[in-house]
C-alpha cells in the first residue's frame, strides 16, 4: 500500500482540516466526502455510537463559530444550507469515525486523515523551534546592537581630525603677570 499511489492527496486532506477551539478539526461534511459516504449516513452512525465519540472526539460547533466559518471560507447561504450545526472531528474522532462506518474507502482514506494531521503537527512543532530560535537571536542582537554602536561611535571620534586651537583675531599682548609682593607683616604683641 505504501508504493501505491495515494487514494486521496495528502495535501487534499490537509487543506480541509482546520484550527477550531484550539485544536485541529475535520468537519463532518468534509470527513464524509473524504470516506465516500453522505454527510447524513456519517453522522447517523455517530449518532448511533455516541459512547465511542467524547467531547475531544468529536464537538458541535456553536452558530456563532459556524458563521465565523462561513464567512471565512465565503460559503454560499443560499437554498440546500444545512439543517444541523455541523460536527467537528478531531484526528482521534475521525479514526472512530472510519471504524464505525465499517467500509474499505473510510479505513483506507483514514490512514491518509492520520498521516496529514501528524504532518501539520510536525510543521506547527518546526515553527515554534523557529519562532524560538528567531527570539533568541533577537535577544542577543539586542545585546551586539548596543556594543556595535559603541564601537561605531568610537571609531568615528578616532577618525575625526583634531580641532586645532583658533588663533585670535586682533592686538593680544603677551606680557608676563605682574608679581605683586605684600609686606610681610609682623606680629605687633
Amino acid at each position: 500500500m505504501s508504493d501505491r499511489k495515494a487514494v486521496v492527496p495528502l495535501e487534499y486532506v490537509e487543506s480541509v482540516i482546520r484550527f477550531i477551539r484550539s485544536r485541529r478539526v475535520i468537519l463532518d461534511s468534509d470527513l464524509a466526502r473524504l470516506y465516500g459516504v453522505t454527510t447524513a449516513r456519517l453522522n447517523e452512525q455517530v449518532k448511533r455510537n455516541q459512547e465511542r465519540f467524547p467531547s475531544d472526539f468529536m464537538f458541535a460547533l456553536s452558530q456563532q463559530e459556524f458563521t465565523a466559518l462561513i464567512s471565512q471560507n465565503a460559503t454560499s447561504k443560499g437554498r440546500g444550507g444545512r439543517r444541523k450545526l455541523p460536527n467537528a472531528f478531531t484526528e482521534h474522532g475521525a479514526i472512530m469515525a472510519a471504524n464505525v462506518l465499517n467500509s474499505g474507502r473510510a479505513i483506507e482514506v483514514s490512514v491518509y486523515v492520520v498521516r496529514a494531521f501528524v504532518r501539520l503537527r510536525e510543521a506547527t512543532l518546526a515553527n515554534k523551534q523557529v519562532a524560538a530560535r528567531l527570539a533568541e537571536l533577537e535577544r542577543r542582537l539586542t545585546g551586539h546592537d548596543e556594543a556595535i554602536r559603541s564601537l561605531v561611535q568610537t571609531i568615528r571620534q578616532l577618525m575625526a581630525p583634531p580641532e586645532k586651537p583658533r588663533r585670535s583675531i586682533g592686538f593680544k599682548v603677551e606680557e608676563g603677570r605682574p608679581v605683586y609682593r605684600r609686606p610681610r607683616r609682623r606680629n605687633a604683641r
